[in-house]
C-alpha cells in the first residue's frame, strides 16, 4: 500500500514523540528497598552522624512512602513519611514540627523542597535524590536553612 509522503512525516514524527515519552518515563529511578547509610562515604555537615540509619522506601510511582529508623547518642527515632513525585505538596510531621513539601523530577534526580516551622523559627529542606546505573547507591543531597544557620549534608544509601 502507498502512503503519500507527508502522511509518513506524520507517523515519523508520532513516533519520535512516543519514543521520547517513553525514554523519559524510563529514566525515572524506582527507590525501593532496604536502604543504609553508609557513614563512612556521607558527609553529615555540622550534625552528628548517627550510629546507624535505615530507611525503607515503598516507590510505586508517583507515591513515595520511607520510614526511617535513626540510632543516635539520644537513642532510637523512627520517622514515617509520604509524598507524591507529581509536584502535589504533601504534608508530615515529626515530633513536634509539621512540613509541607512537593516532590518533583527532574531528569532522572528526585527534587524534595520543604518547609516547615519548629518553636525556634521557619526551615526549609531542599533534598536531591539519585540513584547508581548499577542501584546499589542511593544518595541524598540535603540543603537546610533555618534559625540555626544553614548547612548542606550528603547522604550515601547502600542497599542492603
Amino acid at each position: 500500500m502507498h502512503r503519500p509522503a507527508h502522511k509518513l512525516g506524520v507517523w515519523a514524527a508520532l513516533g519520535l514523540v512516543c519514543s521520547l515519552v517513553l525514554a523519559q518515563a524510563q529514566s525515572k529511578p524506582n527507590f525501593s528497598g532496604t536502604w543504609k547509610v553508609n557513614n563512612t562515604k556521607s558527609d553529615f555537615g555540622p550534625m552528628p552522624a548517627p550510629q546507624s540509619s535505615t530507611s525503607k522506601i515503598d516507590h510505586k510511582e508517583p507515591s513515595l512512602k520511607i520510614a526511617t529508623t535513626w540510632v543516635g547518642d539520644q537513642g532510637e527515632l523512627t520517622f514515617e513519611s509520604a509524598y507524591t513525585t507529581d509536584g502535589k505538596e504533601s504534608t508530615n510531621s515529626f515530633r513536634n514540627m509539621e512540613f509541607k513539601s512537593k516532590a518533583t523530577w527532574e531528569g532522572s534526580t528526585l527534587l524534595i523542597a520543604s518547609k516547615g516551622s519548629t518553636d525556634s523559627g521557619e526551615f526549609t529542606m531542599k533534598d536531591k535524590w539519585s540513584l547508581s546505573e548499577d542501584g546499589k547507591t542511593f544518595t541524598v543531597v540535603r540543603a537546610f536553612s533555618g534559625p540555626m544557620g544553614e548547612a548542606t549534608q550528603t547522604l550515601i544509601h547502600e542497599k542492603q
